[in-house]
């Protein structure tokens, strides 16, 4: 069974069992977190959709980690100026594992 769930405005696609990366929650590591807007979910041929969410539907997930993502440098660059500006940036993320999905 999968189902497509929604998060710091992006849709993810998950699994029992799946560990995901998703955008900074408030959550601490071992907290249990239900997802309750669920967009899809599917299991072989039966496929449900919702208008927008599935109501009635929860995925669970168990927060397995919090961290910081690899660090991305922003330069800025003027031609023939000798002008160079480095800027450097660092996103949050919490890692979850999905541990139901209640259709």
């Amino acid at each position: 069974m999968y189902a497509v769930i929604v998060s710091g405005g992006k849709q993810y696609r998950v699994e029992e069992g799946d560990t995901l990366k998703l955008e900074s929650l408030p959550d601490e590591v071992g907290a249990q977190i239900n997802f309750d807007k669920v967009l899809m979910v599917g299991e072989g041929d039966k496929v449900q959709f919702g208008k927008p969410f599935l109501a009635g539907c929860v995925v669970a997930a168990n927060v397995v980690a919090q961290g910081r993502h690899k660090k991305i440098e922003i330069i800025k660059f003027r031609r023939r100026k000798h002008h160079m500006k480095w800027q450097g940036h660092r996103q949050n993320f919490t890692e979850v594992e999905i541990t139901k999905i209640n259709a």
